[in-house]
């Protein structure tokens, strides 16, 4: 719950500075340059200095630091290669996997071959006359 003081309208000096068009601020203050210049970038440069602050300070660590005389049991890819690593893994046959691998962009290359009707017939005049809307005869003048 929070606590708003509402203005006054009631009261002469405000109702004079919002007939003036000076906002809708209970002070009457317009926002160039008060605001703009002075307190959005000090809020800016805060919230940077906060987050680059942090970084320096308390840096989050990514997973365990590297140690070059202790290797895993089991060695990983990076993210981006484990569909690929996992394939070859499940497959028995690597000649297999590797042709899994390559149906993937070739199915994606023939499914536009593989739709109903061409896209170059839905262009043709002939078709084009048959998808245009109807006029009505008795609107026109």
């Amino acid at each position: 719950m929070s606590v708003i003081k509402k203005p006054d309208l009631t009261d002469p000096k405000l109702r004079a500075k919002l007939a003036k068009g000076m906002g809708h601020n209970y002070y009457g203050e317009p926002a160039w340059p008060n605001d703009l210049l002075y307190v959005f970038p000090i809020c800016i440069l805060g919230t940077f200095a906060c987050c680059i602050g942090l970084a320096v300070m308390a840096p989050t660590q990514l997973g365990e630091p590297a140690d070059p005389f202790n290797t895993p049991l089991e060695i990983l890819p990076e993210w981006y290669f484990f569909p690929t690593f996992n394939l070859l893994r499940v497959l028995p046959n690597k000649l297999l996997g590797v042709l899994a691998m390559a149906a993937v962009p070739a199915g994606l290359i023939t499914v536009p071959f593989i739709e109903n009707e061409p896209a170059q017939l839905s262009r043709s005049p002939a078709n084009a006359r048959k998808c245009k809307p109807q006029r009505d005869d008795q609107s026109s003048p």
